[in-house]
Parts: C-alpha cells; sequence; structure tokens
C-alpha cells in the first residue's frame, strides 16, 4: 500500500500539485490540470523546464532536500512524471506530506530485477531473465536461455541505452565489460584470474542487489504493444485501449491505436494492466509494455509508473488524456472515461524532424486533406533541440490508421 502515513483523501480543483520533474510530461499534465482548476509547482535542476514555462517552478537538483521540502511546502499533493527521480527523496516526502504513489512502486521500477520480480508476484509472465553479476553469471544463464538474448543494466537506461542484444558466445564478454559498472569483475571471472573459494561462492550467488545485469531471453515477437492503466487512491481501476508500438534506433516512433492485433489480445492486454496496477496497490498511472508472440502470448517487457510516450495518443484521440487521468487519479476524483473517440496514430517529433514540423503546420497540408488525417501538434518547449530527442509529437486523427500512416510517409520528414 502507499508509504505515505496521511490515509487517501479527495484534494478539489484549486489544490496545487507538486511535481518531482519538470520534463514534458510534467508539461502536458500541467496544461490538463490546470484546465480542471489544479495549480502547480514543479522541481527540475534545469532552468526554464519545460513545465517550469507553464508552472512556478524549484530550479534545484532532484537529491536536494531542502527543495523537495519547499516542494512540500508549496504543494497539497506530490507526484512525479519519470521514474529516475532520487527515491530517498519520494520515501522522505512520503512520511513529510502527501504521496499517494508513496515511494515504494518508484523504487521497484527503478532496478529491473525488483521489477521482474514484482510483475511475476502479480501473476503476470515475463520473458525467462536471469540476473548477472560476473561473467561466469552471464555464460551460465545465455547457455540455459539460449541465444538471441538481451542483456541489460538493472538500473538506468532508456530508448534502448544499457543494453545489448546477444547472438553468439563470443559477443558475451565484450558486451559484458561494456555493460557492467567498474568493479563488476570479482576475481576469478575473467579469463587468468583466480578467486578464493569464498569469493567464488558468493560471485556465483549474487542476491538481486548485487546483480548489476540481467540476461533477457529474446521472445520471438509479432509486435509491441504498451496499455496505459490508472488506479485512484480509492481503488477505482481503468486501462485506456492498446497502443501498437513501433520503434527506429530504440526510440519510440510511432503508436498506432486501436492496435493491429485481434480485438481479443487487445483485452487480455488490458487485464493484464489491470490486474498488475491493482496488485501493486500502485496509485496514479502505470505504462505496461508487453510484446505479442506469433501464438498471441502476452509476455509484460517494462513498467513505468507514469504518463508514458506511448499514450500521448490519448491527448486528442480519447475522451480523457492520460494527463488528466493521472491528475484525477492522484487527486482521487473519479476516474474519467477511456473510450476511444477515434482511432489515431502518434508519431514522435525529435530533433533532427523538429523544423520541418513545425514548418508544415503554418503552411496548409495537401496531404492531410487527401487522406482524411487531422494532425495535432504538440511541442515540448526545450531550450536545446538535438539529433534523437525527443522535441515534440503529433496526434494524426484518422477514420482508418492506414491513412495516418500514409501521411507520415508521405510527408517525407522522418526519412533522416
Amino acid at each position: 500500500m502507499p508509504d505515505c502515513k496521511t490515509q487517501p483523501r479527495m484534494l478539489r480543483p484549486g489544490a496545487t500539485v507538486g511535481v518531482l520533474g519538470g520534463g514534458q510530461l510534467g508539461r502536458m499534465m500541467a496544461l490538463a490540470g490546470s484546465a480542471m482548476g489544479y495549480r502547480f509547482v514543479a522541481l527540475d535542476p534545469a532552468p526554464d523546464a519545460p513545465c517550469g514555462q507553464v508552472s512556478p517552478q524549484i530550479v534545484a537538483a532532484y537529491d536536494d532536500i531542502n527543495a523537495a521540502r519547499e516542494l512540500a511546502r508549496r504543494a497539497d499533493v506530490i507526484t512525479y512524471e519519470f521514474e529516475n527521480v532520487d527515491a530517498g527523496v519520494a520515501a522522505l516526502l512520503a512520511e513529510e506530506s502527501y504521496v499517494p504513489q508513496g515511494s515504494a512502486l518508484l523504487y521497484t521500477t527503478q532496478h529491473r530485477l525488483r521489477e521482474k520480480a514484482a510483475i511475476e508476484a502479480a501473476g503476470v509472465p515475463v520473458a525467462p531473465y536471469r540476473k548477472v553479476a560476473s561473467l561466469a553469471d552471464l555464460t551460465a544463464a545465455a547457455a540455459e536461455l539460449g541465444l538471441p538474448a538481451v542483456l541489460k543494466t538493472v538500473t538506468g537506461g532508456y530508448d534502448g541505452k544499457g543494453q545489448a542484444v546477444l547472438r553468439r558466445e563470443d559477443e558475451l564478454e565484450e558486451a559484458f565489460r561494456r555493460l557492467a559498472p567498474e568493479g563488476a569483475f570479482p576475481a576469478g571471472t575473467v579469463p587468468g584470474e583466480t578467486a578464493p573459494a569464498a569469493e567464488t561462492a558468493s560471485a556465483q550467488a549474487p542476491a538481486v542487489e548485487d546483480a548489476p545485469l540481467v540476461l533477457e531471453k529474446f521472445v520471438p515477437f509479432r509486435c509491441e504493444i504498451s496499455v496505459i492503466a490508472a488506479r485512484s487512491s480509492r481503488g477505482e481501476v481503468k486501462s485506456f485501449p492498446a497502443a501498437e508500438n513501433i520503434h527506429v534506433d530504440n526510440i519510440l516512433h510511432l503508436s498506432i491505436v486501436p492496435a493491429r492485433v485481434p480485438e481479443e489480445i487487445r483485452q487480455r492486454a488490458c487485464e493484464l494492466a489491470e490486474q498488475l496496477i491493482a496488485g501493486l496497490n500502485a496509485v496514479g498511472l502505470l505504462a505496461v509494455e508487453m510484446f505479442v508472440t506469433e501464438d498471441g502470448e502476452l509476455f509484460v517487457n517494462e513498467l513505468a509508473p507514469r504518463p508514458h510516450n506511448s499514450g500521448h495518443y490519448t491527448m486528442d484521440a480519447c475522451a480523457t488524456s492520460q494527463f488528466e487521468q493521472h491528475v484525477r487519479a492522484v487527486c482521487n476524483l473519479p476516474l474519467g472515461s477511456t473510450d476511444l473517440l477515434t482511432p489515431a496514430v502518434m508519431v514522435n517529433v525529435l530533433g533532427q524532424h523538429l523544423e520541418g514540423a513545425v514548418g508544415r503546420f503554418c503552411e496548409d497540408d495537401e496531404e492531410a486533406n487527401r487522406l482524411g488525417v487531422i494532425p495535432k501538434l504538440h511541442i515540448y518547449g526545450k531550450t536545446e533541440s538535438k539529433t534523437g530527442r525527443k522535441m515534440g509529437h503529433i496526434n494524426l486523427l484518422c477514420k482508418d490508421t492506414a491513412d495516418a500512416l500514409a501521411w507520415v510517409e508521405q510527408t517525407n520528414l522522418w526519412r533522416n
């Protein structure tokens, strides 16, 4: 259950929501919540952060205790917009202020092994995996799970960072050396070294917290889908329609809704997401990424206890956006309808696409008119545009997602 001392309460419009993190997710949360009458204040180390452009901002590091207490003083309820905020600060705030999400789920989802154990405990399937604390562990795990497999760091890493796909045995050592933190080579794990018996035994049976890496069996999948589920402090649970996700260079490129899989798979995905968020006693949003196999099986890949890139389509295509739903959940209001009002495709705008995307919206869009597609532009207000950095997104409303995909192809903006 949430580890804040205060019992769940309803916060009416007019209350102030404090946000740990001032990026685009906080910005869109503040915009949605402000429309409902809530006030916002964000804590973020970057001056003029995206959320700080639409709400007051405390400029300080995430682990700044005094700044966190200032956030608590100015807010009636505190939430977070991304999971890599300092869990210790979140725990302190849970003790000293009202944090309906608590810090337990944040602590869990910041560590892939803890996350996988929690998913399994909720009765939801994950791909087979093994913890890896040494090169010997990796060699044994690869032999047991088989190759190809994916080696990942247990903390950090996003958009493909902190991981390596292993296809041959001769790739194991290089991948381990590249991903394992310094000092992760116990004696005896590198050819030519010898370890005392006690050290060898310890390395062979590492505790979860001592394992810096995890090896996951590669699951041949038909596609990846994700579901955004919401749960309020009163225990009400709802999920949004499943999105089909397509990545380019390990960064989310497209989310297609409805996902192009049979209805029974979409329904099962929503059921699993709702089972997870209820089983974890989470409050707020939980993004659940899943693999769909050719046989129609579902395996959960990752969780994110916050609004998620793959849920941005809800801003224009659903009766309630994921951001309004998150505010409703943490403020303990009744959850809004998650009905899909129109098919949609969300396409990310990265740094290399920004100028072209903005320019396109300043002119008549002949392709959109011809295809019957309605593009909706969302720009995040980041101060520096970089190649590969998410600068915004476009929601394409349509009668058929094939028309929206044709628009993406014919604009030529995403060819670079």
